[in-house]
């Protein structure tokens, strides 16, 4: 089974591609569900949030307060502030990740099971928490940093200066594209990201292949077909790596 990981940043239209990948009949196995499923009262996430953030971040009726704990783990204007905001994000991410990590993995294996070719890990932060590591392919939903921010502003209807917090407060979308396998360019219209996401989508069965089937059916030959995918991978990253530095090195 191919695994895929979607990720952008705010405002690019990745949960745009998500649902029209979606509607290819793709499996997604979306981290921002998963990421509520987590904080339900009564979870261990929830209690470990109460503990560092205390019962402010907590409603009436018990439930996470979003709005409160993002007031702790987005940053404020002034210098001290954003660096207590770093940490703040630092601890709420040591949390919730690990707790996100376990349900996608249960839902690969669900999918593995029911004989899926393709499924798809719909991850904001699939570069930043390192699981771009652990997929077979990584897709990047991207549009200009400045549309990036018109888009929130309008979505939101934030401040120019509200707006940028909330991006400077993710590793920037050129430096996710470098991550990519494949980039989708959400800056034109709707009708050119759905002729993108046909293409994807067709790309992606092809490159399943029938060998899907025989890992299905001899599970060893799956895990040997995914430790060699991530091994690869590593080895690909690596040597950009080198290139890159190798790259900066003669422009300096």
């Amino acid at each position: 089974m191919l695994v895929v990981g979607l990720t952008g940043g705010i405002a690019t239209g990745k949960s745009t591609v998500s649902a029209l990948l979606r509607a290819h009949n793709l499996p997604i196995i979306d981290a921002d569900v998963l990421a509520r499923k987590v904080v339900e009262p009564g979870t261990p996430a929830l209690a470990a949030i109460v503990r560092a953030f205390g019962p402010q971040v907590l409603r009436a009726d018990g439930t996470l307060d979003r709005a409160a704990l993002g007031a702790l783990v987005f940053a404020p204007a002034s210098p001290d502030g954003a660096a207590d905001a770093e940490a703040a994000r630092r601890r709420l991410n040591a949390i919730v990740h690990p707790a996100v990590r376990r349900e996608m993995a249960w839902a690969v294996l669900r999918c593995w099971w029911r004989g899926e070719r393709v499924c798809v890990l719909d991850v904001p932060l699939l570069v930043e928490g390192g699981l771009w590591k652990w997929v077979g392919k990584v897709v990047v939903v991207y549009c200009s940093a400045e549309l990036q921010l018109q888009r929130l502003m309008k979505r939101d209807g934030s401040t120019r200066e509200d707006a940028s917090g909330r991006l400077n407060a993710q590793l920037p979308i050129a430096e996710k594209v470098q991550y990519a396998d494949v980039v989708l360019d959400n800056s034109g219209s709707l009708q050119d990201l759905e002729r993108q996401v046909d293409q994807l989508v067709q790309r992606l069965e092809k490159e399943a292949g029938w060998s899907w089937r025989l890992s299905w059916l001899c599970p060893p030959l799956g895990v040997a077909s995914a430790i060699w995918t991530i091994g690869w991978r590593a080895l690909r990253r690596s040597q950009k790596a080198g290139a890159r530095k190798k790259s900066g090195k003669q422009q300096q």
